[in-house]
C-alpha cells in the first residue's frame, strides 16, 4: 500500500499576545449532532473544538496521540465534525497523524472548520459525508496589545499561512496563488466541491453518518459563549473561571462578569444563564 508523504507543518505557539481560539462563523455553523453511525475499534473521533476548553471536552493532541498508542500499527479512521479551534493545537494533531505507519482515512461527517481543516489534510484519503464542508482561512487568532503588539502579531502570522497554502496546494495540486485566495477570501468548501478540488477524495455512503440528538446537548450554546467570550479578549483562563461559576450554582458569579463582557458576550451569556434557569 502506497501512502501519501505528507509534509510536515512547523509552527511554534510561544507568543504572548496572540491566542488562537474558535471562530463564532464556524461554531453558527457546526452541528455537534452529526457524528459516524458507528465508531470501529481502530477509529478516534473528533467530534467537538481543537484544543484545551474549559470543560476539558477540547480535542487534544495528548488525547489523538494517545489513542493513537492504544491502536498500534492498524489502520486508523479519524471521523470529523470540528468548528476548530487552537490552530497549534491543529497543527500538532496533523503531525502526529501524519506520522502514523499505517493507513489514515479522515471523514468528514459534518464540518472541519479552520484547525480542523488542517487535521483533515493528514489523511491518506480523505472522504466527505453528504452535506458536509471544509472552511479555510489565514491562521486566525485574537491579539491583544499596542500597536507594535499588532504589527509583531501580523508578521508571526504570516509564515503559518504559508505553511497551511503549501499544504492545501500538496492535497489538491492547485496553485499556491490560488490557494491563497481561497484562504483570503474565508472559503466554505462543500463536499462535490472538496472532491472536485482535490481536498477529498470521496463521498461517504449516506449510511455512514448519523445524527445523535443526545450528543448535542449544550455544546454549541456553551462553544458560541467561549468563542464571543475570546473574541471579546478575554483569556483562556478568564473564560474557564466565568463558565465554572455559571455552573456552581452560584449567580452573582456569573453576574459579575456581566458588565465587562461586551454586548455579544453578554447576551449570549444572559442567554446561557436563562437556558440553565428555565430546565
Amino acid at each position: 500500500m502506497s501512502l501519501r508523504k505528507l509534509p510536515e507543518i512547523r509552527a511554534d505557539a510561544r507568543f504572548d499576545c496572540l491566542q488562537f481560539d474558535l471562530r463564532t462563523d464556524a461554531v453558527e455553523r457546526w452541528k455537534p449532532e452529526v457524528r459516524a453511525a458507528n465508531d470501529g475499534e481502530s477509529s478516534i473521533s473528533i467530534y467537538g473544538p481543537i484544543g484545551a476548553t474549559w470543560d476539558g471536552e477540547g480535542v487534544t493532541v495528548k488525547r489523538i496521540a494517545a489513542a493513537l498508542r492504544g491502536i498500534g500499527s492498524k489502520d486508523v479512521t479519524v471521523n470529523v465534525n470540528s468548528p476548530g479551534g487552537d490552530f497549534f493545537e491543529g497543527v500538532a494533531i496533523y503531525n502526529a497523524l501524519r506520522e502514523h505507519k499505517a493507513k489514515v482515512t479522515i471523514n468528514v461527517m459534518g464540518l472541519a472548520a479552520s484547525a480542523a481543516s488542517v487535521i483533515a489534510m493528514a489523511g491518506d484519503e480523505v472522504l466527505m459525508g453528504e452535506g458536509s464542508f471544509l472552511m479555510i482561512h489565514n491562521a486566525w487568532g485574537v491579539a491583544i496589545g499596542n500597536r507594535h503588539d499588532m504589527a509583531e502579531a501580523a508578521a508571526f502570522l504570516e509564515p503559518f499561512d504559508a505553511e497551511m497554502a503549501a499544504l492545501y496546494a500538496n492535497r489538491t495540486g492547485m496553485k499556491v496563488t490560488d490557494v491563497v485566495q481561497l484562504m483570503d477570501a474565508e472559503t466554505w468548501i462543500g463536499s462535490a466541491r472538496a472532491v472536485e478540488d482535490g481536498f477529498a477524495d470521496g463521498m461517504l455512503d449516506r449510511s455512514f453518518a448519523t445524527e445523535d440528538a443526545n450528543a448535542r446537548g449544550d455544546k454549541k450554546a456553551l462553544a458560541l459563549v467561549e468563542a464571543a467570550m475570546a473574541k471579546a479578549g478575554h483569556s483562556r483562563a478568564q473564560r474557564r473561571d466565568t463558565l465554572k461559576s455559571l455552573f456552581s450554582g452560584k449567580p452573582s458569579a456569573a453576574e459579575s462578569v456581566m458588565p465587562c463582557a461586551g454586548d455579544e458576550t453578554a447576551a449570549l451569556l444572559q442567554g446561557l444563564i436563562t437556558n440553565i434557569t428555565m430546565r
